[in-house]
């Protein structure tokens, strides 16, 4: 009887962990379409609707922004090999920090806080919202971090034009409340938020 109630247990602890954490499956590195078309199809968009991307889609998005493609180093460069920059994931089902490294996400906070992500009314229809956060302690300059910033932007953009998907990167978001969503500690700081997901 009680290697029954052990064995409930450690299956209940089990799942719990499993819901803090969302394994995301190993990105296509080898598909997408042509730099040169991505480039001439790269933009923005502001209009958006509900439908959600896949897991596949969502793995090489977050990959494709910041991941690492060889021994700890990154799709996207940064000053010195800093790595300060980080990202937060808000979607309907919760907020999320990704472990780059694990290729993983981990709650944050669950419930859908996509209000908080951004002032525009377009922030509240989209699937998904990424926040992209500096580490002022790891960053070279403040002004680094902002140039590094600009390159995972445009990793998105790329992507997203490869994909068909859609995006528009954003400078404007209710600051100190996305600050305390994502719990962050006095030295991170939120640089950009881009929002993605399909054309409406």
């Amino acid at each position: 009887m009680r290697t029954t109630l052990l064995t409930i247990l450690l299956i209940c602890l089990g799942y719990g962990m499993n819901a803090q954490e969302i394994k995301l499956p190993a990105p296509d590195r080898s598909g997408g379409q042509p730099l040169m078309k991505s480039l001439n199809e790269r933009k923005s968009t502001r209009s958006f609707s509900e439908k959600d991307l896949s897991d596949q889609q969502l793995s090489n998005l977050l990959w494709a922004a910041n991941g690492f493609n060889r021994e700890d180093k990154r799709t996207a460069p940064t000053a010195m090999n800093r790595q300060e920059l980080e990202l937060y994931v808000i979607s309907k089902k919760g907020v999320y920090s990704y472990n780059a490294k694990e290729h993983k996400l981990t709650l944050v906070k669950a419930g859908d806080y996509r209000k908080s992500a951004g002032i525009q009314d377009y922030v509240y229809d989209a699937p998904l919202n990424i926040l992209i956060v500096s580490d002022t302690n790891k960053a070279a300059s403040q002004q680094y971090s902002y140039t590094n910033c600009g390159y995972i932007s445009q990793n998105i953009y790329l992507y997203c034009a490869s994909e068909g998907l859609a995006t528009v990167a954003r400078g404007a978001f209710k600051n100190e409340e996305v600050h305390e969503l994502l719990q962050l500690s006095k030295s991170q700081e939120v640089l950009l938020a881009q929002t993605v997901g399909f054309a409406k």
